[in-house]
């Protein structure tokens, strides 16, 4: 079934049961895993992010997983530092003869992997910075898309995200780049499909569980290891909003509230992309697990 492709990715929004499924395949067909989350790259980010690694066990098996944990929370790992990452960990895979199996709901991260986009690493820009923190969200969106290029505004969900985004966007149309020297991958692409009204029931209860499995304390101890509060609400969703309470700036309330509104507007977006996907031309096979 998988032997004419060369890669699988396995995409979804945000409490599709994407990783379980993923893992399942991965056993059946002796398959590794690259994650394609924007956040679990970070180390002691975990709860937050949803990062169960004991979701990659399965009937007993460990499965293999690659991108997850590789860098130090406080730092501004970019979609440039990914694709090289990826290219690195794919190239490791399939060099021992194994299926890799892309899994996450990040789809910029997963165009940047599978597609070949050539991205160049670009430099901060602090004039172009100080001159965008003046300006609000919506004109920062407004400008952002008029330019072509493949970022939009699914993976910015803060002022800080947004400006990199238009920064990295600016500078792509001033600056010409030549074609990547990552190929695109002949991709089998599954959808988890999960109905609006099943997707927000879990959001809400994943949303509980994961306050009552400790996620403020999580986030208090990586602001006590030296973390900046401004780091973390970059970060966006549950490390924003949960900063946000512990530095007095939200009740408990307002916190849970408003991070549940945020996480469901995320999981609309991630819908976005991927439907944004399909009209590129991208195949997506639609599943109901």
């Amino acid at each position: 079934m998988f032997d004419d492709y060369d890669l699988i990715c396995v995409l979804g929004p945000t409490a599709s049961g994407k990783t379980r499924y993923a893992v399942k395949l991965a056993y059946d067909i002796g398959a590794e895993i690259i994650s394609a989350d924007s956040r679990q790259v970070y180390r002691n980010m975990n709860i937050g992010t949803g990062k169960d690694l004991c979701d990659y066990v399965f009937e007993g098996k460990s499965i293999p997983y690659h991108l997850i944990d590789i860098v130090d929370a406080g730092t501004k790992y970019n979609i440039f530092e990914y694709q090289k990452d990826f290219e690195a960990a794919y190239r490791n895979i399939i060099l021992r003869g194994k299926k890799a199996i892309l899994c996450g709901g990040s789809g910029l991260y997963i165009e940047a992997a599978t597609c070949g986009y050539s991205l160049p690493e670009v430099p901060p820009d602090i004039e172009l910075r100080s001159e965008l923190e003046k300006i609000d969200d919506n004109e920062l969106i407004a400008r952002l898309a008029l330019l072509k290029g493949l970022h939009n505004t699914t993976d910015y969900d803060t002022h800080k995200r947004l400006i990199r985004a238009l920064e990295i966007a600016i500078y792509q149309q001033e600056h010409p780049t030549e074609n990547s020297m990552f190929l695109p991958k002949k991709t089998k692409y599954i959808g988890i499909s999960v109905t609006r009204e099943e997707r927000i029931a879990r959001i809400d209860r994943r949303l509980d569980e994961r306050l009552k499995e400790g996620m403020i304390d999580e986030v208090r101890k990586l602001l006590e290891k030296g973390v900046k509060a401004e780091d973390l609400i970059y970060y966006g969703l549950e490390y924003k909003y949960v900063t946000m309470y512990i530095s007095g700036q939200l009740t408990y309330d307002e916190m849970v509230r408003q991070l549940a509104t945020a996480i469901h507007q995320f999981s609309k977006r991630q819908m976005t992309w991927f439907r944004g996907m399909e009209r590129r031309g991208i195949e997506i096979e639609w599943i109901e697990i």
